[in-house]
């Protein structure tokens, strides 16, 4: 007795729903990620456990790197422009903040210099930026012991 074989469907994976699956994986990442806006000049900032988070307010940057480049408001000077520059601001200082990102390898007075050029023109905020430093570790209670 001959029997007859079934013919058997050929075994495939459908990769359609996966493909779908994929996408909404990329779309819901995208779409939740938070885009940082970080500026195109390189400045190696120090890290400090405190500080104050940016304000609403009027606020002019003066950005001073590593070779000794200032840069006021993104825009390249040298430090009598900058001091020029700061005067135009004089009237209305006291409402605007001033953001000094100076680079951790900037001679300190440098930064001094800077600092002293703001209160002389009477900024009412004076803000260093950092980066955020790495939490300390909590001890554990073993190590209270």
């Amino acid at each position: 007795m001959a029997f007859r074989r079934k013919k058997r469907d050929e075994v495939r994976i459908e990769i359609t729903p996966m493909v779908d699956v994929v996408f909404l994986l990329l779309i819901f990442f995208m779409i939740s990620t938070s885009f940082v806006d970080s500026s195109a000049i390189g400045i190696n900032l120090p890290q400090a456990s405190s500080g104050t988070p940016e304000g609403e307010q009027t606020e002019v940057k003066v950005y001073l790197e590593e070779d000794g480049t200032i840069l006021f408001n993104e825009r390249k000077v040298d430090m009598e422009q900058l001091k020029n520059l700061m005067k135009n601001y004089t009237g209305n200082a006291a409402e605007t903040s001033f953001k000094l990102l100076a680079d951790k390898e900037v001679r300190h007075g440098r930064v001094i210099a800077v600092v002293d050029l703001a209160r002389e023109n009477g900024f009412g905020t004076l803000a260093i930026a950092t980066r955020n430093a790495a939490p300390a570790p909590t001890p554990t209670t073993r190590e209270k012991e």
